[in-house]
């Protein structure tokens, strides 16, 4: 087969020489990394500067749409969008707003497994932009350490407040509590509903996404079917 130079524009299958185009690529929900794709100077503006531009620029949207913006209910629709986008739903991207995490001695002894459910997120897919609801589960089992209970939820609410892709988001969850717990025992879990298919493309309401990430002890059948089986309860 011939090798073709691949960019992150454009994602070779290698099964036929079958090529996706960009459009292609987000319709199958292809994930590029398990980072989030970020420029080197994503930061070299200060929010302040990135409302006012993103203000300014969805203006345009609004207009090229033939939307009125002197009408009282659209005229700030672009700064409220602008503000929303930076300071709640895209917040997760800037690394200032990672979550102060506060460990405790396992003092205890408690060496089971400590189980979080339905961790409620709201997340948007980075194809269409457009919503990802779901809940995650989260287990790990202390190495001499354990965790506010708080922080998962706030430590989901993180990568979740970013453009996302759901196996993306799930193992960007389990790393980071697998580096901050310095444990490999750790299981998250992931069931999400994607307006981008319920909503358009095939239009399908009923349907939601799982992924999973299991790590150390949780590979074992016992550990694993112990946990799944809490999620049920």
């Amino acid at each position: 087969m011939k090798q073709k130079e691949i960019s992150l524009n454009s994602l070779l299958i290698d099964t036929d020489h079958f090529l996706l185009n960009d459009e292609e690529i987000g319709d199958n929900h292809v994930a590029t990394s398990i980072e989030t794709p970020m420029r080197e100077d994503a930061f070299n503006l200060s929010d302040a500067e990135k409302i006012e531009k993103i203000e300014s620029h969805f203006r345009e949207i609004m207009l090229t749409l033939g939307l009125d913006l002197t009408d009282d209910s659209l005229r700030g629709t672009p700064k409220r969008v602008a503000k929303m986008y930076i300071k709640e739903i895209f917040s997760g991207l800037n690394p200032a707003n990672e979550p102060k995490i506060a460990l405790f001695d396992n003092k205890f002894g408690y060496n089971e497994m400590l189980i979080e459910k339905n961790i409620s997120f709201y997340s948007n897919c980075e194809h269409h932009f457009v919503p990802i609801v779901g809940r995650t589960h989260i287990a790990y089992i202390s190495s001499g350490q354990v965790i506010g209970l708080s922080k998962l939820n706030r430590i989901v609410q993180y990568f979740a407040k970013r453009p996302q892709v759901q196996e993306r988001l799930t193992m960007q969850i389990a790393k980071y509590l697998q580096k901050v717990l310095e444990t490999d025992h750790v299981a998250v879990f992931i069931d999400a509903k994607h307006l981008c298919v319920s909503s358009r493309g095939v239009k399908d309401d009923a349907t939601s996404t799982i992924t999973s990430f299991y790590g150390g002890k949780f590979q074992e059948e016992n550990t694993k079917r112990e946990f799944l089986d809490s999620l049920h309860n």
